[in-house]
């Protein structure tokens, strides 16, 4: 290795190349992102319709929807696994690759807090099973981390977040099944780690390589602990609106913030499917500001949240849309260029 970042496919969608073997081989574990970004949408939507006192219909739908689109892949990454296990062993080994293993788990939690208020029984099933793969995956790329024989600074990237950050996800559904001693262990180690990496991701930043272009969109996921942590927190410790929540949310809005004058550098990239990195994040923070409108009230919050939940839509659309076309013109499941 040279110390710089390998060229990985977290999400490959540029330009069109000759596909060597099964296109099933090369789905990428990164494609749960999409199930990531659809739950963030249904839960935005769920606290859009409570704040201005309509039905959730909607919400329902797009929870249906989204379990959906996560059986369909979790079908077709389990074919992945039974035809081409040592693909999908590289991948859970991959310095780069192996942060978005967790999608899968993390998918299963938030579906689970998506089907609570209409079907408990399926929600509980989807937790047990999410928080326990959730908790191996954790285990097994942390002490990855520590063994340390594969990986490099070059390496870090934001999205080293989702495994041992992406804990915080637990409590959302936890705390409502009646796991709460659960939650909280989920909650800890995901605060701790964010801590951890989010001054390893920001030296790496600063002061080693650019990330390169199909990874650019994973910086917003920066926004998604803090603005996680806050929905979690708040459901941990009853909803009371204390010092901790404020300083979570807030630095989950200064990191939005951050996200948006940084949005004409992302609007020059081709689309990669990495560019589903936008979309749980942005749910996220839109939820935390439903919240807060319901906790502080006045008109800012509640504008805020309209308007984000507007632009979340839009922008879940968009991804559709461009996800839909790089399917049609054979631009998705390419052979990794590192």
């Amino acid at each position: 290795m040279n110390g710089k970042a390998e060229a990985p496919t977290p999400a490959s969608g540029g330009g069109a190349q000759p596909i060597e073997g099964s296109r099933l081989k090369f789905f990428p574990v990164s494609f749960f992102a999409m199930t990531m970004g659809l739950s963030g949408l249904t839960l935005a939507w769920r606290k859009g319709a409570a704040l201005l006192g309509t039905t959730g219909l909607a919400a329902h739908a797009l929870g249906f929807f989204t379990l959906a689109v996560f059986a369909v892949m979790l079908g077709i990454y389990l074919a992945k696994a039974f035809r081409y296990p040592q693909a999908v062993a590289n991948e859970l080994n991959h310095p780069v690759m192996s942060a978005f293993a967790p999608t899968i788990s993390i998918s299963l939690l938030l579906l689970a807090q998506c089907m609570l208020p209409i079907l408990p029984g399926l929600a509980a099933w989807l937790w047990g099973i999410g928080a326990a793969l959730h908790l191996v995956l954790t285990l097994h790329i942390v002490r990855n981390w520590v063994d340390k024989e594969h990986f490099e600074l070059g390496h870090i990237n934001p999205a080293w977040f989702i495994p041992a950050v992406g804990n915080v996800v637990a409590p959302l559904a936890g705390v409502g099944l009646g796991h709460s001693e659960l939650s909280w262990f989920f909650f800890a180690v995901g605060v701790s780690f964010w801590v951890i990496l989010l001054v390893i991701v920001f030296y790496r930043i600063l002061f080693h390589d650019p990330l390169p272009p199909m990874l650019l969109p994973t910086l917003f996921i920066l926004i998604a602990p803090p603005a996680v942590g806050f929905l979690a927190y708040m459901n941990l410790q009853g909803g009371a609106l204390d010092a901790f929540a404020r300083v979570l949310y807030y630095l989950a809005l200064f990191f939005t913030l951050l996200m948006v004058i940084e949005l004409p550098r992302f609007f020059k990239l081709p689309f990669f499917l990495s560019w589903w990195a936008y979309s749980f994040p942005s749910a996220a923070v839109t939820v935390a500001t439903f919240v807060m409108a319901e906790k502080v009230g006045g008109a800012f919050f509640h504008w805020l949240a309209l308007i984000m939940l507007a632009a979340l839509s839009v922008l879940i659309a968009w991804l559709v849309l461009n996800t839909g076309r790089a399917i049609a013109a054979g631009r998705i499941c390419q052979p990794p260029k590192g």
